[in-house]
């Protein structure tokens, strides 16, 4: 998939609407990493690592915190620690975790998947987990772990259906592992502290490099044993990091500068769905626009690739799926301005003038 991708031109400004992981370190985050205090965090020496984990625990409402490479390791690292060798992890179908993360529960953890169907915000039932739940009996895997994520395709998965969950795991003993990728939008839209949200999680991952506009890393945080226990699988996965400052601490500028404006990433997605359901042969469903991603159904379509018509106009997305759906994620280096030059590409694409 990422070969056919358009090639970004060289000497002109580029709209990128694939993902909000192309955002790029502003000047301010490029000055904190130039001047970060560093040492191996391999022993343990990085103050800039530390002071992150230390900051990331706390706004999370947990005990300690581990700085790793990416999202995908975050998670995997939390189902090993979770879930031994056949047991058994209880997720949702089109999260993360099942969907694009390589199987490696299953390929390096030996740990079987049980997927259920979320509601429309994101949800799993409660009843439906409780009922998934394997009985002791040796001809079943073990089930160890509800994984629950948030936001779900840009939305907001409500609380009161988390904490339900939250008491079934509970009464079950099995532990909580929330997949946060984009939890600060969670935070921002619903108006929670990000500690309120996680308060019911016996586990917790958080992308750096999405909204809050890192060029890499994700946290995990959890009980002190816990994270113990997880530096030791972060180095079997091979993901022990020496001078990590220099990325660490773009994490912390990014805490400090960059959560309260993902507000506005969420009002260029609103208005950008609203501009592009004007459009003839475009269709929304804006309830599901609640944060920075606009999933737009192309009921017409243009005579050439979507792609290639609006690389001309230097702006990228990929081309509509099986099901004639486009994903569109507005990010920090989406300017306003830019919704025009979007949809005038939209508007010509389907042959239509816009205005």
């Amino acid at each position: 998939m990422y070969s056919n991708m358009p090639k970004a031109r060289a000497g002109n400004r580029q709209i990128d609407l694939r993902s909000d992981t192309v955002t790029r370190p502003s000047p301010g985050m490029r000055k904190a990493m130039a001047e970060a205090d560093v040492g191996d965090d391999v022993y343990g020496d990085d103050p800039t690592v530390r002071a992150l984990e230390e900051r990331t625990a706390e706004l999370l409402g947990k005990e300690a915190g581990l700085f790793v490479t990416s999202g995908t390791q975050s998670n995997l690292i939390a189902l090993l620690n979770h879930c031994g060798r056949g047991d058994e992890y209880i997720g949702g179908v089109g999260y993360h975790i099942p969907k694009y993360e390589a199987a490696g529960a299953a390929v390096l953890g030996g740990i079987s998947p049980c997927h259920l169907h979320p509601n429309e915000n994101g949800a799993l039932e409660a009843s439906e987990v409780e009922a998934a739940i394997r009985p002791d009996d040796p001809h079943f895997a073990i089930s160890k772990l509800i994984c629950v994520e948030n936001t779900f395709n840009g939305r907001v998965v409500d609380q009161e259906d988390m904490l339900r969950v939250a008491q079934v795991a509970k009464a079950n003993g099995l532990a909580l592992h929330l997949d946060g990728a984009r939890l600060m939008n969670a935070a921002v839209k619903s108006g929670r502290p990000a500690k309120e949200l996680t308060e019911p999680m016996d586990s917790v991952s958080l992308c750096l490099s999405k909204g809050l506009g890192t060029p890499v890393g994700s946290m995990l945080c959890g009980s002190h044993q816990f994270i113990e226990q997880a530096r030791r699988n972060r180095k079997i996965l091979g993901g022990g990091m020496r001078q990590a400052g220099v990325l660490a601490a773009c994490g912390l500028y990014a805490l400090d500068h960059h959560i309260d404006r993902l507000e506005e990433d969420h009002e260029k997605a609103a208005v950008l769905a609203k501009r592009l359901t004007e459009i003839e042969g475009i269709e929304i469903d804006m309830k599901s626009v609640q944060t920075n991603m606009v999933w737009m159904k192309v009921v017409n379509k243009g005579s050439r690739p979507l792609s290639e018509h609006m690389m001309e106009r230097h702006v990228i997305v990929g081309d509509p799926d099986a099901t004639q759906t486009v994903r569109l994620v507005a990010h920090l280096d989406v300017e306003s301005s830019d919704i025009d030059v979007i949809v005038d590409g939209f508007s010509s694409w389907l042959g239509q003038t816009n205005g």
